[in-house]
């Protein structure tokens, strides 16, 4: 703890009181950046009410800073009153507390919401200020009244750390698309195996068939029109699964305006109307399947829209890496590989805490038998 005397610590619930230089300076700093990181991207969320404590996303940023008053580590934080928006599912572990009369909520969370995109957690900008982030999330989380303390998505390294203060760790898996240095969609597919080649020209196929053409639309060009249909598709495909959609279209025209450099639009129309859309984030190294929508019903079109796009885009930029987002082994046949995602959880309760530890022990021995079972499944030819 003798660590943290050499820091001023600040807790924030507005961004602004931060500001952008100082807040994406340290981003830029971080061996994990990513765009969800970014002052735009967290104040586009917050600012538009998509993550706000009217949602249950109450912000709670641990800052540090030096003598200098210079920004040293930052940690996104935010106090939940549910775990919706996560993709790490703990419902159980709030369903055990309730059976046994106990409140789970609120707890702590540090992550990016509506985002399992890894990234930097702990930011800091060198090893000394990155231990005493970790202690002064030790000492707040000791100091409240919450039940529990996750971290979602962090790199290993980080997860590690977590580890070594006293947290337990969890895997997931993901899958990602990893760049050979195609030249082409058709030089992409001749790596596949021979059914799973002909499946998906049999999909792209049924979406021309059927009357549909593709266009993709920079974020730079991007239209006010272009954001409202999209947001109206991601609106109406939440609707007819009868949930509830997390982001708004205050959130969508902010990005765009702000973050456009980031963002590729992909609207598939038919007869003359836009019938569906889907939206990717992405930097010079990665691009990030995120959100789509739908109008109307076509076979096959949203792998063409959220997938098959996106990947010759990848392909025309040079981008090495595309994250499909969370779950979906259905990914693997189009050419996406599984990878191990981590979480670092402290619960405040011995007892609980204890019988998560065991539950995650059987888990972990689970992902990695499903990690062989899916590494044996390659998708792609031998070579």
């Amino acid at each position: 703890m003798e660590a943290i005397l050499n820091y001023r610590t600040h807790i924030v619930s507005d961004l602004s009181e931060v500001g952008q230089a100082s807040w994406d300076a340290l981003v830029q700093a971080q061996a994990a950046p990513t765009p969800f990181l970014s002052y735009t991207f967290l104040h586009a969320l917050h600012a538009s009410g998509s993550a706000s404590p009217e949602t249950g996303w109450q912000p709670q940023f641990l800052l540090l800073y030096d003598e200098q008053d210079v920004l040293a580590a930052a940690l996104p934080l935010y106090v939940k009153g549910h775990s919706y928006g996560e993709y790490v599912f703990d419902w159980a572990w709030a369903d055990a507390y309730q059976r046994h009369g106990l409140e789970y909520y609120p707890k702590l969370l540090s992550a990016i919401p509506f985002t399992p995109v890894a990234g930097a957690r702990l930011m800091a900008r060198d090893a000394a200020a990155r231990a005493a982030l970790v202690d002064v999330l030790c000492a707040t989380q000791r100091a409240t009244e919450v039940s529990s303390t996750h971290v979602l998505f962090p790199p290993e390294e980080e997860a590690q750390q977590l580890r070594d203060a006293g947290f337990l760790l969890r895997s997931g898996v993901q899958f990602h698309w990893l760049n050979g240095g195609y030249r082409s969609f058709d030089e992409f597919l001749a790596t596949l195996e021979q059914k799973k080649r002909k499946n998906i020209r049999a999909e792209r196929r049924k979406v021309k068939e059927a009357g549909v053409t593709m266009r993709r639309v920079r974020g730079m060009d991007a239209t006010r029109e272009d954001w409202v249909l999209f947001n109206r598709c991601y609106r109406n495909t939440y609707r007819e699964h009868h949930s509830t959609p997390y982001l708004n279209l205050d959130f969508f025209l902010r990005i765009g305006e702000t973050m456009p450099d980031n963002i590729l639009l992909v609207i598939a129309e038919k007869e003359g109307r836009a019938i569906a859309a889907s939206l990717v984030i992405h930097d010079a190294d990665t691009l990030y399947g995120r959100y789509w929508g739908a109008l109307e019903h076509v076979a096959c079109l949203h792998f063409e829209a959220a997938y098959y796009q996106p990947l010759e885009f990848c392909i025309e930029q040079g981008i090495a890496t595309f994250e499909g987002g969370a779950q979906g082994e259905h990914k693997m046949a189009r050419g996406f590989l599984p990878t191990r995602t981590w979480s670092a959880h402290w619960l405040a309760h011995p007892s609980f805490a204890d019988a998560v530890e065991r539950f995650l022990e059987r888990e972990a021995g689970g992902i990695d038998d499903y990690m062989d079972e899916l590494n044996e499944r390659n998708p792609f030819r031998a070579r």
